[in-house]
């Protein structure tokens, strides 16, 4: 049996990947839960290590069964099992890893006898490592260089530079926008407060940072597939930018809430989070020509001489 696109299937992924046409998935995203402690509905989050790690070789047989040959699968993980499933994933699986990604965001977990938490792990495993989807020159993945921003050097690249392999969105700039000029992906998480929070689950990821991984990892009309939907953020991103979709949820009452989301979600729609952040470095201001006292103010797309 063959799964059709456009539908959130509710059950258990790894029977669900058995209904999978094996080689026919462009890009698995998995943000899978991660084994501390967390309340969902139907899930139990607490499980032996031998378990949990059971577990994911299954589910993670499941993507490598589903992914085309050069299919991508990116995995968001926290610090407890990073290394684990990294491992999983290339010598159970035989994925290759080619980032190995640090999204740090703001509204982090608070900790009264450590250092407050304020990253997740986002690993991109393809299977061939010569033949991938990798689209660096998509002028909405690219970023400003410091040539550019900085230096006003002309032998810039006119379309910037790559990222690094860690993502940043500055906690002044959030939530309305995502600064992808830094070293690190930096995304604030999608607190209760924000416009973009649907409300009914904890552990929802920002747009933004599904766009940039939707849009480097596929090509319009291809497939994306979640294995663990959530808030559907995966999903919603994936129509909006002209993907086909498929969605696994174990949880009933969160099956019907991203169906309501996906409803009310249109292709081509932009995505929740300005596209165009404030640059943290404009351009360098000219030396003045004499030792008169100037002050200099940094405002949104424009240096103002006061």
């Amino acid at each position: 049996m063959t799964l059709a696109t456009g539908r959130v299937y509710q059950g258990d992924c790894i029977k669900l990947f058995n209904e999978i046409e094996p080689g026919s998935v462009d890009l698995v995203f998995a943000d899978p839960p991660f084994n501390i402690g967390y309340e969902y509905d139907v899930y139990h989050d607490e499980r032996s290590d031998h378990e949990y790690l059971d577990w994911t070789k299954q589910w993670m047989a499941g993507v490598a069964s589903a992914l085309k040959p050069d299919g991508t699968f990116w995995l968001a993980i926290g610090d407890e099992y990073a290394a684990e499933l990294k491992l999983v994933a290339q010598r159970e699986c035989h994925f290759t890893c080619r980032s190995w990604v640090i999204w740090y965001y703001t509204f982090g977990v608070n900790c009264t006898r450590g250092f407050s938490r304020s990253h997740t792990h986002l690993f991109q495993f393809v299977k061939d490592p010569k033949q991938f989807t990798f689209n660096g020159d998509d002028p909405a993945i690219r970023v400003p260089s410091a040539r550019q921003l900085v230096y006003a050097d002309k032998r810039a690249n006119p379309k910037g530079r790559l990222p690094d392999n860690t993502w940043i969105l500055r906690p002044l700039d959030a939530p309305d926008s995502f600064s992808a000029d830094e070293d690190v992906w930096y995304y604030s998480r999608v607190a209760g407060t924000f416009k973009e929070r649907e409300g009914f689950h904890g552990c929802q990821m920002p747009e933004q940072l599904l766009g940039r991984i939707i849009r480097c990892s596929s090509n319009p009309g291809e497939i994306v597939l979640d294995p663990f939907g959530g808030s559907g953020t995966t999903l919603a991103v994936a129509k909006k930018l002209g993907r086909q979709w498929i969605g696994f949820e174990l949880s009933k009452d969160y099956v019907e809430k991203i169906n309501d989301r996906l409803g009310g979600t249109q292709v081509g729609e932009p995505l929740d989070g300005a596209a165009d952040p404030l640059r943290s470095a404009p351009p360098t201001p000219v030396a003045p020509k004499t030792r008169k006292h100037r002050t200099v103010t940094f405002h949104r797309k424009k240096l103002v001489r006061e």
